[in-house]
């Protein structure tokens, strides 16, 4: 005799799969603030990478300091009134300290694609509501990921403004590059633009907060624990 599943049983297994599923799904769903904070550091680490690998040093021009890759964050109406960022070197016209779109990275992934999600340069298509738009729509972490504020620790952070560049060395560096030092091994540069000690930038979505943290020196950047006290 042929065997098969009655209706009852069949009823009963789709009954146990809807509870199990119930009770695996919400712990496998994604932190929307925790991916803004993963994607964050992956950029500023590559931030980093390009500083480290394009030495912007040059003894025929004085400003060759205010060149550096950097990573700046803004809040306006080219961002939607939302957390975004860019990275760009400031390499072009006077060194403003705000990105054009030849100065801005390309995503490494498409190279089509500018590493911004919007920008506070002077160029209109730089605006995250431009129809011709080139960046990247995820680096608008307030659009993107509900990120509802951003601050920096007081270590990183100059006349509040919210930028990170490295030099050559992979070292991190505070405020705008236009108020740097061109020597390189001055102790004004030092103390007016190194990072001295541990920069701690907390994301915030309105309900709960992560922060990630750059380490002077080395520039390693990480996530921390819920307690702030580790990487993860």
């Amino acid at each position: 005799m042929k065997k098969a599943f009655t209706m009852i049983e069949l009823v009963f297994v789709l009954v146990v799969i809807a509870i199990v599923a119930a009770t695996i799904i919400p712990r496998i769903q994604t932190n929307a603030l925790k991916e803004a904070a993963i994607q964050l550091v992956s950029h500023i680490r590559y931030t980093q990478h390009l500083a480290m690998n394009d030495d912007k040093y040059d003894a025929s021009d004085s400003n060759w300091f205010k060149k550096r890759w950097q990573i700046v964050f803004i809040n306006s109406s080219k961002a939607n009134y939302k957390y975004a960022y860019t990275i760009f070197s400031d390499s072009t016209g006077g060194s403003t300290g705000d990105p054009n779109v030849e100065e801005i990275a390309k995503n490494p992934e498409n190279s089509s694609q500018l590493m911004t999600g919007g920008s506070s340069g002077g160029e209109a298509r730089l605006g995250y509501n431009h129809k011709k738009f080139p960046g990247m729509k995820k680096l608008n972490l307030g659009m993107s990921y509900g990120v509802t504020d951003m601050t920096f620790s007081r270590s990183c952070s100059v006349n509040r403004s919210k930028r990170i560049a490295f030099d050559f060395m992979g070292r991190p560096m505070k405020g705008k590059l236009g108020a740097a030092n061109g020597g390189g091994n001055s102790t004004a540069y030092e103390a007016n633009n190194l990072i001295q000690t541990n920069c701690i930038i907390t994301l915030t979505d309105g309900s709960e907060s992560i922060q990630l943290k750059i380490t002077p020196e080395t520039g390693y950047t990480c996530v921390l624990n819920s307690e702030g006290t580790a990487c993860i």
